[in-house]
């Protein structure tokens, strides 16, 4: 009988699946060290250790803007860890999430974790099993996908690093305008596409605040209340984007690049990773403690 290399088929089996090192050698030892048996051993113990996992804090991971023919998507898928986000399997899990988001309908973030892929597994249980093999809590957080209609333009913009990504639809234009557009969108994070976004308390404080300068008290008053205007803008261009210098171009605003580009902004909309979600704040020590007990 030949003597099993048992460290090789670890080194195998962690190769393939990604999972941590204890879970690969009790697989291994439950199935004789035999590589398949091993795969289908973490895969029926998947669900357990997920479950175990559930309440843990995913802040980290990707998002990714891309497109398809009809249809553009941005989403965000989390992890733990960066570690693991920066792991090719998580962007290999990344890739076949966006590719069945652009192939299937979905009404929301439920009805997508319910599309099938070609295994006929959900995206529910893609997400299960790769936090098993991944020993660390792996949601897909949220996800907007848009229709493109006759005659639009999309910009997609997805930082190098997986943290920041935007999509921008225009109704006219060209697709190096949108593509311009969703960079600044990512790079300067306006609060509000346009002023009408914006509610009437702040535009009355922003107003007020204007009125009450003491640079307006000299002003003739036949140019006072266009100064108004001009300092009313200024104050919005810190958080609106139609006001805005153009982050490629500051001689510019957005609102009068996209005006001389015969384009209309439809969308814009900006992910950035973990954004909204408070981290949990655990040393390195504790941290190592509890991943030793979990594999106990």
């Amino acid at each position: 009988m030949l003597k099993i290399d048992k460290l090789a088929k670890i080194k195998e089996l962690r190769e393939i699946t990604d999972a941590p090192f204890v879970d690969c050698k009790t697989a291994l030892e439950n199935s004789d060290y035999e590589i398949n048996g091993a795969i289908k051993w973490l895969h029926e113990n998947g669900k357990s250790k997920a479950l175990k996992k559930a309440d843990r804090i995913a802040a980290e991971g990707l998002v990714l803007a891309t497109k398809s023919e009809k249809h553009a998507l941005i989403f965000e898928l989390n992890s733990e860890t960066d570690f693991v986000a920066k792991n090719q399997n998580f962007v290999k899990l990344q890739g076949e999430i966006a590719q069945l988001l652009l192939e299937n309908d979905f009404d929301n973030l439920e009805t997508a974790l319910t599309i099938k892929n070609p295994d006929s597994r959900t995206i529910a249980e893609m997400l299960v099993e790769s936090t098993a093999t991944m020993g660390e809590k792996i949601t897909l957080r949220r996800v907007l996908k848009t229709q493109i209609l006759e005659g639009q333009k999309v910009g997609l913009y997805t930082h190098s690093n997986g943290q920041i990504a935007s999509v921008v639809v225009l109704d006219g234009g060209n697709c190096t305008v949108a593509k311009d557009i969703s960079m600044h969108v990512s790079a300067l994070n306006p609060e509000f596409n346009f002023e009408s976004d914006v509610t009437q308390e702040r535009l009355a404080e922003i107003t007020q605040k204007v009125e009450d300068s003491p640079a307006l008290e000299k002003k003739p008053e036949n140019i006072k209340q266009k100064i108004i205007r001009g300092m009313i803008e200024k104050e919005l261009s810190n958080f609106v984007l139609e006001f805005q210098p153009l982050a490629i171009d500051s001689a510019i605003t957005v609102g009068k690049y996209l005006e001389q580009n015969s384009a209309k902004l439809v969308q814009a909309v900006r992910f950035e990773v973990g954004e909204g979600i408070e981290k949990q704040a655990v040393d390195f020590y504790t941290e190592v403690n509890s991943q030793i007990k979990e594999a106990k």
